[in-house]
């Protein structure tokens, strides 16, 4: 009897990354090679963006410049692309599209994603390291004597709180997210603030901003009506995460972005502690 189809079916080997969490987990699994084309706003890591073909923002894509690069598979993001999947499913392309939005998603992306390459003892290896990182930090947050309110600021027009992995981070550092009941929320909508005096109201102790994309501004925070309130503004406790380190569901926001928030509450505790 003939042999209709393969034992051994291939695994991809020319794939389109069209957010830069994935890129960024590729290289890290040593499956770089397999990389045909990135997102426009991927800077992590370097390499990429200097030898990678760009071919998406985040939510437009370059859809005939993609067919063209001929992709085993394309990997996505979040409800908000799935327009560009849509498009490249009609067009016969396959997709994979990943909708995680906490702690744990992250880790199990990259699991999911090493068996996509072939690449699932390093995945493995990489979310045991992640999640050492991750228990390092939660002992450091636990030690605190002093745990700070933080808001954190995704949006400033309208005012978004952090998604749910950022407010699981915060927590697992060791401070308290002043709009944590947010978090559950996967849509940005559903975390606008609609009063700006519900911030004031929650004093918070630290205020980290990450506005998507943009440069932070503090003038335009302390200009605020009433946020001069704030014990953040008062104590000049305002601080910038920028939005490729906190704000990619992948492994530098459990890297880089634990290391941020770690050193921004260790020397706030500090200065609690000298004040006392």
């Amino acid at each position: 009897m003939p042999q209709l189809f393969s034992l051994h079916p291939s695994l991809p080997r020319r794939i389109v990354c069209l957010t830069e969490e994935t890129t960024e987990t590729l290289y890290l699994l040593g499956a770089d090679d397999l990389i045909v084309g990135i997102s426009g706003f991927t800077v992590r890591p370097k390499a990429a963006r200097k030898t990678k073909p760009k071919i998406s923002t985040y939510l437009d894509a370059n859809i005939e410049q993609i067919l063209a690069l001929k992709p085993d598979v394309v990997l996505a993001w979040s409800d908000l692309q799935a327009d560009i999947c849509a498009k490249l499913m009609r067009a016969g392309v396959e997709v994979v599209g990943f909708n995680h939005r906490s702690v744990e998603g992250i880790l199990s992306m990259i699991l999911r994603l090493g068996a996509l390459v072939g690449k699932s003892v390093e995945a493995e290896q990489l979310v045991g390291e992640l999640a050492g990182n991750l228990h390092q930090a939660s002992l450091r947050g636990k030690e605190r004597e002093y745990k700070p309110r933080v808001y954190f600021e995704e949006w400033y027009d309208p005012l978004i709180s952090g998604i749910c992995w950022v407010s699981e981070l915060i927590e697992i550092c060791g401070g308290i997210d002043v709009f944590a009941e947010n978090r559950h929320f996967p849509d940005a909508k559903r975390r606008i603030i609609t009063d700006p005096e519900e911030v004031i109201r929650r004093k918070p102790d630290i205020i980290v901003a990450s506005w998507c994309g943009k440069m932070f501004k503090p003038e335009r925070l302390i200009a605020r009506l009433g946020w001069s309130l704030i014990p953040a503004v008062a104590n000049e406790q305002l601080f910038e995460i920028p939005s490729p380190i906190i704000l990619q569901p992948g492994p530098a926001a459990l890297t880089e972005g634990v290391e941020r928030l770690l050193g921004i509450f260790d020397a706030w505790n500090t200065r609690v502690s000298h004040s006392k």
